[in-house]
């Protein structure tokens, strides 16, 4: 017994000094990544991500593209060391040749099936390959196809929603922010599950609307004021994944937290949960009806979830997806097509403003498109084949990407080759980094679409007609950039790129080619003419640099048609 005392002293001692070690580590053992040049880290605690998620950050990213050379070594917390990447060989080892070992990082992948269940984005390995052979046919062209008259009734009570507010306002002056997500959440809901969150004829209150809008602001929030708290947070996410127990308790005690971010986070993840189950459920109690009519609604429904769910019970029993996964789908596809296509396309609408001349070239283009087509809705095949609309969308992509950078991180020491010799710290050159084990990469979107030595001096320009009648630089196609969509890493690339990007562009072409050719949008006068682009996960603008409120006013104005 005599004995107990020091043994818990003792062990308790080892326990602080490994802890100690672990916090210190970086900060004492050397690395083979040492010699790769980079920024200095402002703090010695915090490193680079100070100033990678400041909402003014572009300055800080102009940077890595052009300063260092295509790989960059960052600081993370705690001294550890981070890798920002664009180099196209390295970028196609990444997320191609080598992607079961970049994988994503365990705290990204904790986080997000924390926030959207054990869906597309928070699935590795063979787990994520049997959930993407299912869902690949739910993103077809050929289904797309089908979409596209929908998309068009959605977009048509878009433009009577605006008029109605239009006659309300004397300016003239719309938040086309909101507007845009509204209609990606409508576009979702109607082509992603036959569920209709908004009538946009009228303004409606919706509690799922409300939280998808606040998800993004929350989480940015909560990330900067729990910054050094981050690993204790996502080790006690884990945790409570992997035993149940605990999470049921973390669960039912979290209302003692008194925090009131981190309750109102909570209350956005409950609605979200609550919502994707009540869709899943009336989808599943058609499905058994005994109703032959309603069952073949859903059997020849034009939505996703119809489609997935009949492709789901067409599968092997193997690749069937338990109600757990499909439920989890619908959170997933959600985030993933609302606040990312809505605000490229407020991103778009912005840029038409401040280039008048490109709004009328477009608006031209749309006009005679339609006196050819007798005035009707374009078709799928006529709306993809208008080339200048094609090219306002890719070039903003490209510029202008609504996610800067995702992160990937090593399962194992691996050799990263370069498509353009680097020039280390010492003054050597390489054509090839040793990365140690457990390196976080972060995967340079904003950079690889920037590149010079891949678009030309002009790569910081926003010019749609770069992509005409052959205009881009040979380098584009020479540096063989591994994204799955144009040259572009917007869409990332592999087996982790972005499944429903051609449901994105259909969804900006449809909103685009509607809102050009009915309306002539300009920057406001005075405060609200003065629009800023935050970085955050997903861009966003507000009024002013230092505005709460992510919105765009814009000045609209009901053109004859």
């Amino acid at each position: 017994m005599s004995l107990l005392g020091p043994a818990v002293s003792w062990a308790a001692l080892g326990g602080l000094l490994l802890l100690l070690w672990k916090l210190a580590r970086n900060y004492v053992l050397p690395s083979p990544l040492d010699n790769i040049p980079g920024p200095a880290p402002p703090s010695t605690l915090k490193g680079n991500i100070v100033q990678l998620q400041n909402r003014g950050a572009w300055q800080y990213l102009d940077s890595l593209t052009n300063n260092y050379g295509q790989v960059v070594k960052c600081t993370g917390l705690l001294g550890r060391r981070v890798l920002w990447v664009f180099d196209p060989k390295a970028l196609h080892h990444v997320v191609v040749k080598d992607q079961d070992v970049y994988e994503e990082a365990p705290s990204s992948l904790t986080i997000r099936r924390l926030t959207t269940g054990p869906g597309l984005l928070s699935t590795l390995g063979e787990h994520h390959r049997r959930q993407r052979k299912l869902l690949n046919p739910v993103f077809s062209i050929a289904h797309m196809r089908r979409l596209t008259p929908l998309f068009y009734e959605v977009v048509n009570r878009l433009r009577t929603g605006i008029q109605t507010e239009l006659g309300a306002s004397p300016a003239g002056e719309v938040d086309v922010l909101n507007w845009m997500g509204r209609t990606a959440l409508e576009l979702i809901g109607q082509g992603g599950f036959g569920h209709s969150f908004d009538p946009l004829v009228e303004n409606v209150e919706n509690d799922y609307a409300n939280a998808i809008k606040s998800f993004v602001p929350t989480s940015s929030s909560l990330a900067s004021s729990f910054r050094m708290l981050t690993p204790l947070i996502i080790f006690l996410m884990g945790l409570s994944q992997r035993r149940p127990a605990i999470g049921t308790f973390i669960k039912r005690c979290f209302h003692l937290v008194p925090h009131a971010g981190m309750q109102h986070m909570k209350y956005i993840l409950d609605v979200l949960d609550s919502t994707s189950r009540k869709i899943v459920r009336e989808k599943g109690i058609a499905l058994e009806s005994n109703d032959a009519e309603l069952k073949m609604r859903i059997l020849e429904g034009r939505d996703l979830m119809s489609v997935m769910l009949r492709e789901n019970m067409n599968a092997d029993a193997a690749d069937r997806l338990p109600d757990e996964e499909i439920i989890a789908q619908v959170t997933t596809f959600t985030f993933a097509g609302t606040d990312t296509t809505s605000n490229a396309i407020a991103r778009i609408l912005h840029l038409l403003c401040l280039h008048p001349d490109v709004q009328e070239r477009l608006r031209a283009e749309l006009i005679e498109a339609r006196s050819q087509n007798g005035g009707q809705d374009f078709e799928y095949d006529e709306l993809v084949s208008l080339p200048y609309l094609d090219a306002v969308c890719r070039e903003t992509l490209r510029l202008y990407p609504p996610v800067t950078f995702t992160s990937r991180e090593n399962v194992r020491d691996v050799v990263m080759p370069l498509s353009t010799p680097l020039t280390l710290r010492d003054g050597t050159s390489t054509t090839f980094i040793h990365v140690p084990k457990g390196t976080s990469i972060l995967i340079g979107i904003y950079s690889s679409n920037r590149n010079k030595e891949v678009w030309g001096d002009d790569a910081c320009e926003w010019k749609p007609e770069r992509w005409l009648d052959g205009k881009l630089p040979e380098s584009v196609a020479d540096a063989k950039i591994p994204g799955v969509y144009s040259n572009l890493m917007t869409f990332i690339g592999g087996g982790r790129a972005c499944i429903g990007f051609k449901f994105s562009q259909l969804e900006m072409k449809v909103v685009l080619a509607m809102l050009v050719a009915s309306f002539r949008l300009s920057l406001c006068a005075g405060k609200n003419g003065d629009i800023f682009w935050n970085r955050a996960g997903i861009a966003y603008p507000t009024v002013g640099p230092d505005g709460k409120k992510a919105s765009l006013p814009l000045k609209v104005e009901l053109l004859e048609t």
